[in-house]
Parts: C-alpha cells; structure tokens; sequence
C-alpha cells in the first residue's frame, strides 16, 4: 500500500499542473502538396498547408481559407529564406486560435519558384527593370489550378467571405493586386510591407479605377525602419484607399510598426494581428453552426 504521504504528494503534484495543462495550446499539424504543377504558368512548386488543431476530430466543420505567398518563409526554418528566420506562422495561428482571438483557418502556403518570383508578382512590366508583369497569370494560377484542389482536398468554406490572401513585400503587392482584381473571390487581404514602388508607383492607378461594388477587407502595414520612401508609399496607399470607401475599424486597418524593418521577423510579429483582422472571433458562433 502507498504511504499516505506519497499519495498526498502525488495528489498536490496534479492540482498544481492542472492549470497548466488547460493552458496548453492545441497544436494545429502540416501537409503537403510536392511539385504542384501549373499548366497556365509552366511551372512546379511545393504547397504547404496547415490544418487547425481539432481538423481531424469533427469532420462535419469547414473553415475559412488563407492563401498566403512565398510560402517556404512561413511555416519550416530549414526551407526559410534566410534558414531560422521564418514567420513561426503555424504557431500565430495555434496561439490565436487557442486563445479565440481568431477563427479556425486553414493557411496555404505557396512556395515562390526563386526566378520567376518577380515576374509573378507584379502586375506590371517595368522596363527599367527588364521584367515583370505576370501577376495576372499567377492570379488564375490560385484560382483555376490551385483553389480547386484545396477545396476538394479540405474541409474548406468556399465562398468569398472566407477566402482570404496575404503576402509581404512584392508578395503585398500581388496580394492588392489581385484582391482589387478579384474581389468576388478574395474578401480578406493582408497586405503586408508592399512593394508600391514598383513600376513608378502603378498599383496606385489600379486602386484609383476600383469601382466593384464588391470590396475585400484590407489589413495594410509597413516597418518605420523601412525606409521614408517605404513609408510614405505605403501612407500614400493609405490615404488612397481612404479616400476610395474603405473605413478604418470595419473594412481597413492601417499599422505602422515603428521598430520593424523589411525582414521575415518583423512580419512574424506582426502576423498574429494579421490573423485577429482576417478572421475575427465574432464569427466563431457562425462556424460553429450555432
């Protein structure tokens, strides 16, 4: 028979780590779709996708869809840009989720294919810079090739409500780009750090001619220690917008981190808010049927 005080300690032992372990966060887990191909674009990347904690254990819930670019920066240290520096993005999404300060979602990673990365997201051809301009066509790409898959792959919320995009840097750009484009298929954007410079500021006129009735709602930042002409593009962007219809604290968020540069960790800090904003928890109800 165990002493009596050994039981006692044993006892105190589990009163004291119950807390804990209600603390813990569920951990959402990671698939894979290698050499995805593209016929539109002629060309193979890897597909990162991560599932909610719970994706497993109720196979009636569907969820919202997050497609996010230069996806070997998000989720893997190793397949990061710079190795180790990447946006820890599989951990935003379980802290926010199990805090429910965020929806469920699923996030898509979409590796960038290295050379054609430029090309792919820009809208326009520069010529000083000899490239670009093929946004539209890694538009259909998402959406004819890529967006079928996942949605008959996943347990996925189709409609435009609950389709989100997002990226940083030139991936910002192509992120306003196409969500200005296509706003009956992306209602969410995360426009993160966006390379407005391009092609003598030209996505400017793009979000000058919006006229859908249709308007996806924009989280848009930038770094203070990006540089004046960075930020002041990217107040430009702002006041734009603005002046377009979009409305601060319902369809616009505008961020200034004052001690972010244009690094990889500076967007991994931001991407919790990021997530807060794309998909808030008033709509936890909705997703949960009731």
């Amino acid at each position: 028979m165990q002493p009596l005080s050994d039981t006692l300690r044993t006892a105190f032992r589990r009163v004291l780590q119950l807390p804990n372990r209600r603390k813990e966060i569920r951990r959402g887990t990671l698939d894979h779709i290698r050499g995805f191909h593209s016929d539109i674009l002629g060309n193979d990347r890897d597909i990162t996708i991560y599932l909610p904690p719970g994706y497993n254990d109720r196979d009636a819930v569907r969820y919202p869809v997050l497609y996010m670019h230069d996806g070997q920066n998000l989720f893997e240290s190793e397949r990061a840009f710079i190795p180790g520096q990447h946006w820890r993005l599989g951990e935003a999404a379980d802290e926010a989720i199990g805090s429910r300060s965020a929806r469920p979602m699923i996030i898509i990673g979409i590796d960038n294919t290295g050379a054609s990365r430029i090309d792919e997201y820009t809208p326009t051809n520069d010529p000083s810079r000899h490239g670009g301009g093929k946004a539209k066509d890694y538009g259909r790409m998402i959406i004819e090739e890529l967006k079928p898959v996942i949605d008959a792959r996943f347990r996925t919320l189709t409609d435009v409500s609950n389709t989100a995009l997002g990226g940083s840097s030139l991936g910002g750009l192509a992120t306003l780009y196409l969500g200005l484009t296509h706003p009956d298929i992306f209602g969410h954007l995360a426009v993160m750090s966006p390379s407005v410079w391009w092609h003598n500021r030209a996505i400017l006129s793009e979000v000058e001619a919006f006229a859908s009735p249709e308007r996806p709602r924009i989280w848009l930042d930038m770094g203070g220690r990006e540089g004046v002409e960075g930020l002041n593009d990217a107040r430009s962007l702002r006041d734009l917008l603005r002046n377009k219809g979009w409305r601060d604290e319902a369809d616009f968020n505008y961020f200034e981190d004052r001690r972010a540069d244009h690094s990889e960790r500076a967007w991994a800090k931001r991407a919790p808010a990021v997530l807060e904003f794309l998909f808030p928890p008033s709509e936890l109800s909705a997703l949960n049927g009731s």
